[in-house]
């Protein structure tokens, strides 16, 4: 239940909703029994009750009292002085006009308490959803190396829509049921209260025949929503990697995959399916048991003409207790339902209460601009038990330019993600300006810093988006200036709509030459201070590529630039070179200096191997 109150948690201010909703149910519940009351004077009537007894029972003038009968008695009574007034054809006429109008009435209220609730289940679905989206954004970038992406988007889309009508469901059944089955069993009660003691012996076989078979619900339902998950990270692959699945001809490869899964994700729910599906007709199947013993029970306590029921009454007890079969199915349906939006909620919370390993100090300053430096001291960083970088000591000076060269797995990406904050040492610090960047704001810090990835990242949006990218007060000079920087401004006017045009999902419709340079034109706006590269000049053609470096080397001017260089010609006229390997720095220098020097740098040129 911890589980389920957290979630319903997320329809604050719940009162707003629950309040009316209780009020509109309990009117319908109260009209929806009254309609069941109507039915004994109509049946007296039609049974031909006495004149005399409809004339005695109308003297019999009745005082307040809070027994179950009171309320029945009351009405029978002005039904019996409406049958003396107006005769029983007119007392017919006024039961069936009572009927039409207590039904119009429950119907209506009916209405307003399922479109309240109606309302409660979007809002708390638009509050689950936008929490577990914020949280998951929020989250440090190893986490999504370690989780699969389609398990992620699973939580948010699939799990959460099931978290809505598992959860608001049952809400709705926690309320209006039992309002309806207290109803119904006043109703029961004040027709024959000796019967329904009888009845209520036999329900809680039916509750606990229901509770066995879904009992094992919840573990089939959190094995469906991971299935699930795996299911859409396959198909997330395929899509993205369908040029690789084509030309590999790995189409079987990846089909037996997913079929794989999705015959697994079919049999838990049929499993699922088979329990779920058993609850309901097992619970009218005992249902019909208990009408049964009703009837042998209650029938012949109405041959025995048993003062405590008449004939009259016992139908009307029979009908009341077919619409109590209702709510109390709709209960049991309830749990069995519950116990997969459990499942999925607790899944939807786990993501919502992943800790974020990068976080901003308590009271964090902010930066404005970058004057000196940046210094490593002694850092060091793991992943997971491996060590990636090891005690590592550098400064990287304002203004200068610094290439990150060496061997595959190196360290070089790790020393580039620990400047913005996408990780954090194990131990050892960073400072910018001989401020502690963990004590800097992540948004103050990231303000100074513009970032090209060697792959491309761009969004299904126009060109004018891509490069302004949400950021705020940049006019449309100042994206043309910086797309005219990263040589991408001609090649953008020359598009259907120019800076309106849209690329399509991950820039589809640009060529890897074309995506990359609006990567640039995105980092370049702005002017940052500070430049990180991850060879972003590895993707353009020959004659792009010396335009985008002639406009980086300018823009390089008074800027400190530290790019992971694959490339001699992006390097060869770099500041400072620091070569990479194992983790820690085994060389420093200028170009020409680490050449003569004949150490790792100069088997790399010799090699041509400057791998990420």
């Amino acid at each position: 239940m911890k589980t389920y109150f957290r979630l319903l948690s997320f329809a604050k201010p719940i009162g707003r909703f629950a309040t009316p909703y209780f009020i509109f149910t309990l009117l319908y519940a109260i009209f929806n029994t009254v309609v069941f009351s109507l039915l004994m004077p109509i049946l007296d009537v039609l049974f031909k009750q006495q004149p005399d007894k409809v004339a005695e029972n109308s003297d019999n003038v009745l005082e307040f009292n809070w027994s179950l009968e009171y309320f029945p008695d009351l009405f029978n009574y002005h039904v019996n002085e409406y049958i003396i007034t107006n005769g029983p054809k007119g007392a017919l006429m006024f039961v069936a006009v009572s009927l039409i109008i207590c039904m119009f009435l429950s119907n209506i209220f009916r209405y307003l308490s399922q479109r309240i609730m109606e309302n409660l289940r979007i809002y708390t679905l638009y509050n689950l959803r936008k929490s577990v989206f914020e949280s998951v954004t929020r989250l440090h970038l190893h986490f999504f190396n370690s989780e699969r992406k389609g398990d992620i988007i699973s939580k948010i889309t699939s799990d959460v829509q099931v978290v809505q009508f598992s959860v608001t469901n049952t809400l709705q059944v926690i309320i209006r049921e039992p309002l309806l089955i207290i109803g119904y069993l006043y109703l029961l009660f004040s027709i024959s209260a000796q019967l329904t003691l009888f009845t209520l012996l036999l329900l809680p076989v039916t509750g606990f025949v229901i509770g066995r078979i879904v009992k094992s619900l919840k573990a089939q339902a959190t094995a469906s929503q991971t299935s699930f998950g795996v299911m859409v990270s396959y198909v997330d692959e395929a899509i993205s990697g369908m040029r690789i699945v084509k030309a590999f001809n790995a189409l079987p490869y990846i089909q037996n995959k997913f079929n794989t899964e999705n015959l697994n994700y079919s049999n838990i729910n049929r499993a699922m399916a088979r329990r779920q599906q058993l609850a309901s007709p097992t619970s009218e199947f005992l249902g019909v048991l208990t009408l049964s013993g009703i009837l042998i029970y209650g029938g012949s306590l109405v041959l025995d003409k048993n003062a405590s029921i008449t004939a009259a009454g016992f139908i009307t007890y029979i009908g009341a207790f077919s619409q109590l079969l209702r709510p109390a199915k709709a209960i049991s349906d309830s749990f069995s339902n519950i116990n997969q939006g459990l499942a999925a909620g607790d899944r939807v919370l786990s993501l919502i209460d992943t800790p974020s390993q990068i976080n901003d100090s308590k009271n964090p300053s902010k930066v404005a601009a970058f004057k000196h430096e940046i210094t490593f001291k002694n850092v060091d960083f793991f992943y997971g038990e491996k060590q990636i970088l090891n005690s590592l000591n550098l400064t990287l000076p304002k203004g200068k330019t610094i290439a990150l060269v060496g061997p595959s797995g190196g360290g070089k990406s790790t020393l580039l993600d620990l400047i913005p904050r996408f990780s954090d040492p194990a131990s050892g610090s960073i400072f910018l300006d001989d401020v502690d960047i963990k004590t800097i704001s992540q948004q103050s810090l990231r303000d100074l810093m513009g970032i090209v990835n060697q792959e491309s990242i761009l969004f299904n949006d126009t060109i004018y988006n891509n490069i302004v990218f949400g950021r705020e007060g940049f006019s449309q000079t100042d994206v043309e200036a910086a797309a005219k920087i990263a040589n991408a401004h001609e090649f953008i006017v020359k598009s259907d709509e120019g800076y309106e045009t849209n690329i399509g999902d991950r820039g589809i419709k640009l060529s890897g030459g074309q995506k990359q340079r609006i990567c640039i034109a995105r980092a370049v706006l702005g002017n940052p201070p500070i430049m990180l590269l991850d060879e972003a000049t590895s993707a353009l053609d020959t004659e792009s590529e010396k335009l985008v470096q002639e406009a980086i080397d300018h823009l390089m001017e008074n800027r400190t630039t530290i790019v992971i260089a694959h490339r001699l010609s992006t390097i060869k006229n770099a500041d400072l070179i620091v070569v990479l390997e194992n983790g820690s720095i085994v060389e420093t220098g200028k170009h020409q200096e680490l050449v003569e020097k004949g150490g790792l740098y100069q088997k790399l040129i010799s090699m041509q191997s400057f791998e990420k």
